[in-house]
């Protein structure tokens, strides 16, 4: 009588498969440090680092664009943006640009006093 060999799938394909999504998925997707949209280039300051938690909101100026939370938009529509905040000790991360007139500076911290958004930092690049 001939013995009989138990009948199985074998997985090595599926392994391979898998492995091979895994790897794709790895390499295709990005990983956002921050929400940042504009390139800019900051000014420079001996002042000391100070850490950038996860809930805090990003505002980002450059001479012609605007950005807040990594889109950008217009003066009325940050404006909008800013109404939505309820937690007003939430931090404001205002990245500025250091060849942007001043005027629009003023623009930016004029409706985030408006809106009582007062715990802002102003980020700036360290001297070397």
């Amino acid at each position: 009588m001939k013995r009989r060999e138990p009948l199985g799938i074998d997985l090595t394909p599926v392994i391979d498969v898998v492995f091979i999504l895994l790897i794709f998925f790895i390499v295709s997707s990005t990983f956002k440090k921050e929400e940042l949209a504009l390139m800019l280039d900051l000014p420079s300051s001996d002042a000391k680092a100070v850490e950038v938690k996860k809930d805090e909101v990003f505002i980002e100026l450059s001479p012609n664009k605007l950005a807040i939370k990594g889109v950008e938009v217009s003066f009325e529509s940050l404006e909008d943006n800013l109404k939505e905040i309820e937690d007003k000790k939430k931090s404001i991360i205002v990245r500025i640009d250091k060849t942007v007139q001043y005027e629009r500076v003023v623009k930016v911290l004029d409706l985030l006093q408006k809106h009582n958004l007062n715990n802002l930092a102003l980020i700036t690049e360290e001297s070397k």
